[in-house]
């Protein structure tokens, strides 16, 4: 796949738009000095499009507070209205009401744009495709380079009829009604996106029956999971577990309406600033997660107290500061694979070389995230190399410069290297809108606790 994306033109972002004769809108941030104070998270992308589609799944009425507001977000609240759920609501508040459908969506027939909102998209996938109607679900070509073949081929196991439009593997999808296999089992592989396996998991409840999900192979992002089974818990399907390798739910669950359901801060976008308040001295205080947060990214803060950080936690905030050159380490990610991209971002700044390893999901995503950090990393001096599943990070005597860094439409990659200005040094993003998919005004809210140098 290319790393590549260009835009219809180039122009300052945030300050005024000015069009100049090149392809793409950028950012430049100046080099900050430190960074203090506090920031309130907006909802977690994983929890607020997860809780929708179980609100709209489920009998009776949910009131959902705290959503996100969010491209991802907006695409799901788009695509349950088609689908003949009724919400009550307003995106400035995150506070929506959800009519729940009891397991049947009323509208068997509908055509379903959905952006670059993977995580509408994945679970729609499933959900759909055990309700017998008949569905397209397209996205923006960025969308169609997103891999979900091993989504496609698990719901085939239990006699699904989902075929592809475009390349084999790749949205976008017909949906037709299908006999399902009620019961039985079906196998996924575990190396791949946690969003497959949350899709079964959140789908399965729907055939009424008894059901085993195999896992082949180690499982990733063991955190995400912990979420969904949670939030099913919420919604009162219980499932069982052997491990992490296989997922037991039994027939005749219904999903029900909890009532009120709170969406959690998101600790993905946490990791930022949590990272900042160790870079840039602090302390940063970040509200919307804490020690009791269902999101295991939260343990990000283990892995920078290993690199020096100090960190202090109450039930529903983390603060970090740093007055000391972080430490360089070897660290397995395999439980927080996302968050490893911020460690790398903190190697640069580290007294040694630091080595990130068990993060090979990272090559599964829209992006391949490895090459891609591996790439920004030496824009910036870094000396760096790049396995099949580890990253080593050798910081630069000096960061460099005016290095443009390449996003690819991966809001991960515009906020982890918008870090990069504290060290002393200007920084270019290239399509820092892409950071809307997740948290829209960050780049607002990153210059609100900094100071320049």
């Amino acid at each position: 796949m290319s790393l590549q994306r260009t835009n219809r033109y180039h122009t300052r972002f945030n300050v005024c738009l000015q069009p100049v004769q090149h392809t793409m809108e950028y950012l430049d941030l100046a080099p900050i000095a430190r960074v203090g104070g506090t920031v309130k998270l907006p909802g977690s992308k994983s929890i607020s499009n997860r809780t929708l589609l179980l609100a709209a799944l489920a009998e009776g009425n949910s009131e959902v507070r705290g959503l996100l507001d969010s491209d991802d977000t907006r695409r799901m609240l788009e695509a349950l209205t088609v689908l003949g759920i009724r919400l009550e609501g307003r995106a400035e508040t995150g506070d929506f009401k959800v009519q729940g459908c009891r397991g049947s969506f009323p509208q068997k027939q509908a055509d379903l744009f959905l952006g670059n909102a993977g995580t509408a998209f994945r679970p729609l996938t499933a959900a759909l495709a055990l309700s017998s109607g008949h569905y397209k679900l397209s996205g923006v070509p960025r969308m169609h380079e997103r891999p979900i073949g091993d989504l496609v081929d698990a719901l085939r196991q239990i006699g699904a009829d989902v075929s592809y439009l475009g390349q084999e593997g790749f949205p976008p999808l017909q949906i037709r009604p299908a006999a399902i296999r009620a019961g039985g089992e079906i196998s996924i592989r575990g190396n791949v996106s946690s969003q497959f396996l949350t899709a079964l998991l959140m789908a399965v409840p729907l055939t009424q029956a008894d059901t085993r999900i195999n896992v082949v192979g180690e499982l990733i992002s063991k955190p995400y999971i912990e979420i969904t089974l949670n939030l099913m818990r919420q919604f009162g399907i219980e499932v069982s577990r052997d491990g992490w390798q296989r997922f037991q739910i039994a027939g005749g669950q219904h999903y029900h309406s909890p009532g009120v359901v709170h969406v959690e801060g998101d600790a993905s976008s946490a990791s930022y600033f949590l990272a900042a308040g160790a870079i840039g001295k602090g302390p940063v205080r970040v509200e919307g997660v804490g020690k009791n947060s269902i999101q295991g990214d939260v343990r990000f803060v283990e892995t920078l107290q290993q690199m020096g950080a100090q960190i202090t936690m109450g039930d529903n905030w983390i603060e970090v500061s740093g007055n000391a050159r972080l430490k360089a380490i070897d660290v397995d990610l395999n439980h927080i694979p996302d968050a490893a991209m911020t460690i790398a971002v903190a190697a640069l700044f580290a007294d040694g070389t630091t080595t990130i390893r068990n993060v090979a999901s990272s090559r599964v995503k829209e992006t391949d995230r490895l090459t891609a950090m591996a790439t920004a990393l030496r824009k910036v001096g870094a000396t760096v190399e790049e396995g099949a599943d580890y990253l080593r990070v050798t910081p630069p005597q000096r960061l460099t410069a005016n290095a443009v860094i390449d996003t690819y439409d991966d809001h991960r990659m515009a906020m982890c290297f918008s870090l990069v200005a504290l060290g002393g040094v200007p920084i270019r993003i290239n399509d820092p809108k892409c950071v809307g998919k997740t948290f829209p005004d960050y780049f607002q809210v990153l210059q609100q606790i900094t100071q320049p140098a």
